[in-house]
């Protein structure tokens, strides 16, 4: 099996920010960034994010700058970096029920980012993504794991510390493989019943479990999933995913057995598909992936490079 190159990069990917971490905990630069008259805010609530469309359907991330930024006292707030020489936030509305009183309507809409990443400027999604990721840590690490007290924001937002036991915390990002398994001119997607329609077929997926390498992640996912056996497993490129917290690590495997026998818990059937099939997967009867994930990627440049 010959390495197959990323033709292109991968939503998320390619954030503009410099996340100049060595200033996270020089308090008075944080404090001049907040103050700084470009300072831009990305606002997140409850995991969607503040986007505006255009005319022609587009969607533009919306940066509040501080006239526009209701007070964040109560709010979680964190040091994203810096971008073309202004610093940039993210700040977590969340815990307000009715966000139209923070964010009114004229602002921007808050929206999904997963349903509308393809529509965003490259830039954007990713520091969208950023956004939406280390918030949902934020909200999610409100008390310490070791003794049960409250955290306090440390590192300008990107770290907190337990105020009982001072122990430190740091963003958390789960490793996930994703693997397209190739068996010479065929390769094999799965349906699972959590999947977003009746007819996608996608990658097959797993978490690392700890003490294992990302190829053995691979190997025992796919034989776990599907029954199959594989043996060379090959990089390909990476994602982040912050829905929740996810790092997707992709990957090409090369089967060395084919009979297919699903785990009913992971998948509702598996199949072996040919490039000319997904070239046009609707006269199969199914569909792919979503445009904004790596799965697709995965898929889309196994048919290219033949």
């Amino acid at each position: 099996m010959k390495p197959i190159q990323a033709t292109r990069q991968n939503i998320y990917t390619g954030s503009p920010i410099d996340r100049v971490s060595k200033l996270r905990d020089d308090e008075a630069a944080v404090a001049d960034a907040l103050a700084h008259p470009d300072a831009r805010f990305l606002p997140v609530w409850r995991g969607k994010s503040l986007l505006k469309p255009d005319a022609d359907n587009r969607h533009e991330a919306v940066f509040l700058a501080a006239a526009n930024l209701p007070d964040t006292e109560n709010h979680p707030i964190a040091l994203l970096g810096m971008h073309g020489g202004k610093p940039v936030f993210a700040v977590d509305f969340s815990e307000v029920e009715d966000p139209s009183t923070l964010l009114p309507e004229f602002l921007g809409t808050l929206v999904d980012l997963r349903g509308v990443a393809g529509l965003v400027p490259a830039e954007q999604a990713s520091m969208l993504a950023h956004a939406r990721g280390l918030m949902f840590w934020r909200t999610k690490h409100k008390f310490c794991g070791v003794c049960g007290a409250p955290t306090a924001p440390r590192s300008a937002g990107n770290a907190l510390v337990c105020t009982g036991c001072g122990a430190q915390h740091f963003p958390r990002t789960d490793p996930a493989v994703i693997m397209l398994v190739v068996d010479g001119q065929s390769c094999l997607l799965g349906h699972s019943a959590r999947f977003p329609n009746a007819t996608m077929y996608s990658t097959l997926a797993g978490f690392v479990e700890p003490g294992e390498s990302l190829e053995e992640a691979v190997a025992r996912e796919v034989l776990e999933e599907a029954g199959v056996h594989v043996g060379r497993v090959v990089y390909h490129s990476s994602q982040p995913w912050p829905f929740p917290s996810s790092i997707m690590l992709g990957y090409y495997a090369e089967a060395t057995s084919t009979e297919i026998t699903i785990d009913p818990d992971e998948l509702v059937d598996a199949r072996w598909f040919t490039r000319d099939q997904l070239r046009a997967p609707e006269a199969v009867g199914i569909s792919l992936p979503r445009v904004d994930s790596i799965a697709r990627r995965l898929i889309e440049d196994w048919i290219n490079a033949a």
